[in-house]
């Protein structure tokens, strides 16, 4: 138990009776832009066996005796200690595994409080990441005009918007890589996605983008692939 001033935070299971949303998800673009991300770090071998990367997916956590379940439309969760199974609904910080290192929000045309620091119940999304979860890195991404805003938590456990590099890139510590905006085509949708770049400054790539790669490769060296 993790007590404050003002509030009192339990980790503890969703219990199996706890009705969860089943609200569709905001954007027809979000799901897309989520199965991006986790499959470039799947490729390249960034993604640990026991480690998650759920999309609009509860994580949990019990304030002041009440249930809160926030459904981040991408996050990364280094480290889990149970079974899958026991994380098919909902995921509970500190019991169940680790504080997530990552959590996205992508903004879409219907406000859902992404920058909402209310505390008192049901707190905002940004309270939620900063205070209760103590979450090190949050993004805000807006698809349309491919801006993204990366908030990292300080030692006085707040958020500080962080500066882009050079390249437009954000540095995450924890799991050693750049997160950054591309623009460009997958699956048919032409626009900005959210992708991750090495510590050389190497992007990950889809499986389509390593499909051509290898077809460019063999045609310089005089070999017709037969895709």
């Amino acid at each position: 138990m993790l007590a404050t001033p003002s509030y009192q935070i339990v980790w503890e299971k969703l219990p199996d009776d706890f009705r969860l949303s089943n609200d569709p998800v905001d954007n027809i673009n979000q799901p897309p832009l989520a199965a991006a991300l986790t499959e470039s770090l799947q490729i390249a071998k960034r993604l640990p066996d026991n480690a998650l990367t759920p999309t609009n997916y509860g994580i949990c956590a019990t304030v002041n005796g009440k249930i809160v379940v926030k459904a981040p439309d991408w996050a990364y969760i280094p480290v889990i200690t149970v079974p899958r199974s026991e994380v098919v609904r909902s995921y509970t910080p500190r019991l169940q595994g680790e504080i997530p290192t990552l959590v996205l929000e992508f903004l879409s045309d219907t406000e859902g409080g992404e920058y909402s620091v209310k505390e008192t119940y049901p707190p905002g999304r940004f309270f939620y990441y900063e205070q209760i979860l103590q979450v090190f890195n949050y993004g805000i991404f807006e698809p349309e005009a491919g801006t993204l805003e990366l908030y990292r938590l300080t030692d006085k456990k707040r958020y500080h918007l962080e500066s882009a590099n050079e390249q437009n890139q954000f540095w995450i510590p924890e799991m050693q890589l750049f997160l950054g905006v591309w623009q460009g085509t997958r699956e048919n949708r032409q626009g900005y996605w959210l992708r991750w770049w090495d510590e050389q400054g190497n992007l990950l790539l889809w499986g389509t983008e390593q499909i051509e790669r290898l077809a460019a490769q063999l045609r310089a060296a005089g070999i017709e692939p037969d895709l």
